[in-house]
């Protein structure tokens, strides 16, 4: 029963995520100037293979054929936009993945900034991370007062739990700190870097 009804939804959805997966709509691939659709995917540091492969795809149904050539053209001088050293920092911290397009000449510069961003980005999730273990161990304690309130479990046995869960919370709140302190050097190298995007980045980078 439950995998009919998995696959009626998936059917009345595919419409949608079809439509979400579109890169373009028709109106829009009529209309296409497709340098500058290609300068646009280039500063926003998109798989060129991929991407052009999606607008092929969204395009069909109205019947137009992207034109590779000009698209190619406005990608390469959109990617100019894209692999800076201030905007590999700022691709960097909120997460966005590389997807290795920057010519040589500016690939160095946009890394330094990707660098510093995501190992920024990174150490913000695993700050996040102790937050959700201590969030979850406070959710326990919860139900195990609740549980000895209404006498649903023996008291030492609840105290016990308690206590060790009291303990366990002290630990991970010890653990955010130092995760914290690291995020707050790595977000002031951010900072420098972002007042100064040629300087030479810290060895551990």
């Amino acid at each position: 029963m439950k995998s009919r009804v998995f696959v009626l939804v998936s059917i009345l959805l595919l419409p949608f995520l079809l439509a979400a997966c579109a890169t373009m709509s028709k109106e829009e691939c009529v209309a296409a100037d497709w340098r500058v659709v290609g300068e646009t995917d280039g500063a926003n540091g998109q798989d060129p293979k991929r991407r052009f492969a999606d607008h092929t795809k969204s395009c069909q149904k109205a019947g137009v054929i992207p034109d590779q050539s000009l698209w190619y053209q406005g990608f390469q001088q959109g990617l100019t936009r894209y692999c800076t050293p201030l905007n590999g920092l700022n691709a960097g911290q909120t997460g966005k993945p590389y997807n290795n397009v920057c010519p040589v000449d500016l690939s160095a510069g946009f890394l330094r900034g990707y660098s510093i961003g995501k190992a920024e980005y990174n150490q913000r999730s695993k700050v996040q991370n102790v937050q959700n273990r201590i969030s979850t161990v406070e959710r326990d304690m919860d139900e195990v007062r609740a549980r000895l309130a209404k006498g649903q479990i023996d008291e030492q046995v609840g105290k016990s739990l308690l206590r060790k869960s009291e303990r366990e919370i002290d630990r991970l709140r010890f653990e955010k700190q130092r995760e914290e302190l690291e995020l707050r050097t790595i977000e002031r190298d951010g900072e420098i870097f972002a007042s100064n995007p040629n300087m030479t980045i810290p060895p551990r980078y």
